[in-house]
């Protein structure tokens, strides 16, 4: 496991302010500080973001909001106090990007609606994350991700066509939501300043970004009336695919999405009457015999250990996976060569394991220089940039606006 490194990022000197909450935005702007930004992080005093009160935990610190949140400064602030608000609106003059995902409404309310912000900084990007978007008849409904997935159409396909739909055991959503986040406000930026035009606001709705991916279910049913069903661990475009037991009891994951990769595995088995026999020759009439086939392919997959199906396929071009469990994960070399578990410092915890950076840059990698911050770690080098004094900063603590 490689310790973080130091080498900055390609969007070093980009300033972003984030002021929302739990899941989605907060990781699009944590995939941005991966990248060298410097994100300031704003929660309510006493309680901070709620993500810092998400299990699991170790002693008195959420280890997912040591993660998640990892590479931003913490200050706290009451937005909803005047002077709060004034305070914002200050560190918000030099950012270039801002990320909330209150209801819709919810700043207005406060008044730190668009003209406000707008005012404080006029080349501000504006990130908004909600559930239902910022326009529309549920625009001001509640929003969280997982129903998020049910709303989208995702759940609807996930599961086994016996039983209800299975709901995903990670925060997809939101993690989708935020990757749309981070490219929105990119895209923004390079708009602003790649081709000088105006400042915008980017809205991503958390339904939308799972929405955005089901294109194989969506154009079917918009041309053909097809509703597609769940199907367990059927790939409904593809056969032979789906998880296979080897002899000595380990999962393992096949896809042939090509008829080319399907004449390999054919020879692989010893099968290669397969290649030519027209019931099994192309994937369009093999998927009309998925049982049969798949029933073939579990066979010779059951004859074998792990590790000989895996070295096989690997040699011969066939896409095949063990079903890696974490454990599995932090003992695979390959995820050690590519740099995907990194240690980097908490606080109070010390070294702890977070996922590494993502993608790749040739030239200019991404850095973690710090874990999930304390709550209102940064306030005396924060404020203290704005020129408050040390009695300021006691004073605004004691009244509770930061």
């Amino acid at each position: 496991m490689r310790r973080a490194g130091v080498s900055g990022g390609p969007l070093v000197g980009l300033r972003v302010m984030d002021i929302s909450t739990v899941f989605a935005a907060p990781f699009a702007a944590s995939l941005l500080a991966d990248f060298g930004a410097e994100v300031l992080k704003v929660e309510m005093p006493g309680s901070g973001d709620p993500l810092r009160g998400m299990q699991p935990f170790e002693g008195e610190e959420s280890l997912v909001w040591a993660a998640l949140s990892r590479n931003k400064r913490s200050v706290t602030l009451n937005l909803k106090a005047e002077e709060g608000k004034r305070l914002f609106l200050r560190l918000l003059g030099d950012r270039d990007v801002l990320f909330e995902n209150f209801r819709p409404g919810t700043l207005e309310r406060w008044g730190l609606g668009t003209d406000d912000l707008r005012e404080a900084n006029p080349r501000l990007v504006i990130v908004r994350v909600s559930g239902f978007g910022q326009t529309g008849p549920y625009r001001r409904k509640a929003g969280f991700g997982t129903p998020a997935t049910a709303f989208s159409g995702y759940a609807y396909i996930t599961g086994y066509p016996d039983r209800p739909p299975l709901l995903p055991p990670i925060s997809i959503a939101d993690y989708v939501t935020g990757l749309f986040g981070a490219l929105g406000a990119m895209s923004a930026l390079y708009h602003r300043d790649a081709l000088g035009g105006e400042t915008q606001e980017v809205d991503a709705a958390l339904y939308e970004s799972m929405f955005r991916l089901l294109e194989n279910v969506v154009t079917p049913y918009g041309r053909l009336g097809l509703v597609r069903e769940r199907s367990g661990n059927e790939l409904g475009s593809s056969v032979p695919a789906g998880i296979f037991t080897s002899a000595d009891g380990k999962m393992l994951v096949l896809t042939t999405s090509t008829d080319r990769t399907f004449r390999r595995l054919a020879g692989l088995m010893g099968r290669e009457d397969m290649i030519s026999d027209p019931r099994y020759a192309t994937n369009r009439v093999r998927v009309e015999r998925r049982g049969e086939v798949d029933g073939i392919v579990a066979d010779w997959f059951g004859r074998r250990s792990a590790e000989d199906i895996q070295r096989a396929c690997d040699d011969s071009g066939v896409p095949v996976s063990l079903v890696n469990s974490i454990a599995d994960i932090f003992e695979d070399p390959h995820f050690a060569a590519r740099e995907m578990l990194l240690e980097v410092e908490h606080a109070t915890l010390g070294k702890i394991a977070v996922p590494g950076i993502v993608p790749k840059f040739s030239g200019t990698p991404g850095e973690l220089r710090h874990a999930g911050p304390l709550l209102g770690e940064h306030n005396e080098e924060v404020y203290g940039t704005l020129g408050l004094s040390e009695g300021e900063i006691r004073r605004l603590r004691e009244e509770g606006v930061i």
